[in-house]
């Protein structure tokens, strides 16, 4: 499992909207070091997943839909990414090819068990807690 650069990015422009609050596209791609259409591109999967709230017109922008330690990390993760998921056996749909029906072989029960710890941390680390240790 990897963590793409899209990914990366969408966490860094939600803490950017953390700490600036209101802003526009070009600040935050700023802000974050990115492409100013890679930033429109992901702050509008975000705001498509109500993440982040968007205003057109003169002074708007993008802010977030809620406050920044409701947001976690895995939230973000799961708009970018889809469903977390370390292993193909734990997918929606999956036929083992190992001739088990459920697939519950030792091997997935420890893939689950670590994509669930996975998840769970991803879970609760919010924007709040990115922003917190930014200033330490």
């Amino acid at each position: 499992m990897k963590i793409t650069m899209e990914t990366d990015y969408a966490m860094r422009i939600m803490r950017s909207l953390a700490k600036r609050g209101r802003s526009d596209a070009k600040t935050v791609s700023d802000d974050v070091n990115a492409p100013l259409r890679f930033t429109v591109k992901i702050l509008g999967k975000l705001s498509s997943a109500r993440l982040v709230n968007s205003f057109k017109g003169v002074g708007g922008g993008y802010e977030l839909s809620r406050p920044a330690d409701e947001i976690s990390l895995r939230d973000i993760y799961e708009v970018t990414e889809g469903p977390l998921s370390i292993s193909r056996c734990s997918e929606e749909g999956f036929v083992c090819p190992h001739g088990s029906e459920d697939c519950d072989c030792f091997f997935n029960r420890i893939f689950d068990e670590i994509n669930g710890m996975i998840a769970g941390r991803l879970g609760t680390v919010t924007i709040a807690d990115a922003l917190r240790k930014e200033s330490t």
